[in-house]
């Protein structure tokens, strides 16, 4: 797959008149070797974000580090997180993402990561804790091998840079809808609709939201606002809270079709 995967899907959600669904969660969770039935229990999904998990995930709140530790103390390497990345794409022919931090990308290469994540058929790479400033390498490797590059805007990002963002002709803008580390909020502080026309005013790159947005009512509101919208602790909740794979298997079903529907 290639980064026009993911323009082809925001051009038909567009056409639709709808928001595109992309679930995040982790890989190797909650072991390797269960990790590719979670994803295909996960409902609706237009795209998946697959995150490799990581010792230090500085943007992430306590789900998603612990199902980062979990699926690190199950043995889950950059290799076989990509390797399930690849199973995902492979059997929903639907885009994926890698989402990543920047040393564990330093730790191979930017030229070694990039061509891994294109031969397992990623579209695209996030990488949470990259500013603008400091991407470009990362970015000329990942679009060297045809994937794009996400970058992140939040509502603490000046006009200067969010110029500056949107000039790096990003595949998707992932738009930080709530201040803080990923994790459910039971109010939204208001900052989607304000970032959202910022970035439209100036570039019609595809603007996705996450960070903050955990249920259907959540998710239904940034239809107006963005192209996309990504969830994941409330998913990746369902797996580390169920007694048993089934259960979590059942509960991740429910709750990503109720996120699915609202988005339709």
């Amino acid at each position: 797959m290639s980064a026009d995967r993911l323009r082809e899907l925001f051009a038909t959600v567009r056409a639709e008149g709808r928001t595109a669904f992309l679930p995040f969660m982790t890989a190797g969770l909650p072991d390797p070797e269960l990790s590719p039935s979670v994803f295909r229990a996960i409902e609706g999904a237009d795209a998946f974000e697959v995150g490799i998990p990581y010792s230090d995930p500085l943007m992430d709140g306590p789900t998603i580090q612990a199902a980062g530790q979990t699926a690190l103390k199950a043995g889950t390497t950059l290799d076989r997180g990509l390797a399930i990345a690849g199973g995902v794409a492979e059997t929903t022919g639907k885009p994926v993402i890698i989402m990543t931090y920047a040393n564990v990308i330093f730790q191979v290469g930017s030229e070694r990561f990039a061509a891994k994540a294109a031969d397992v058929g990623a579209s695209a790479v996030i990488v949470a804790d990259l500013p603008i400033d400091e991407a470009g390498p990362i970015q000329a490797a990942v679009e060297a091998v045809g994937l794009g590059m996400v970058l992140f805007v939040a509502p603490t990002t000046d006009e200067r840079r969010v110029a500056q963002i949107v000039a790096a002709d990003p595949v998707f803008v992932y738009g930080v809808a709530e201040l803080g580390v990923t994790g459910e909020r039971k109010e939204s502080g208001g900052h989607a609709a304000r970032l959202s026309e910022r970035v439209r005013a100036l570039s019609k790159v595809p603007l996705v939201m996450g960070v903050g947005i955990s249920t259907p009512e959540q998710a239904s509101a940034m239809r107006p606002l963005a192209d996309g919208v990504i969830v994941g602790s409330a998913l990746v909740r369902a797996v580390l809270d169920a007694p048993d794979t089934d259960t979590a298997l059942r509960d991740l079903a429910l709750i990503s079709r109720r996120i699915a529907d609202a988005l339709r």
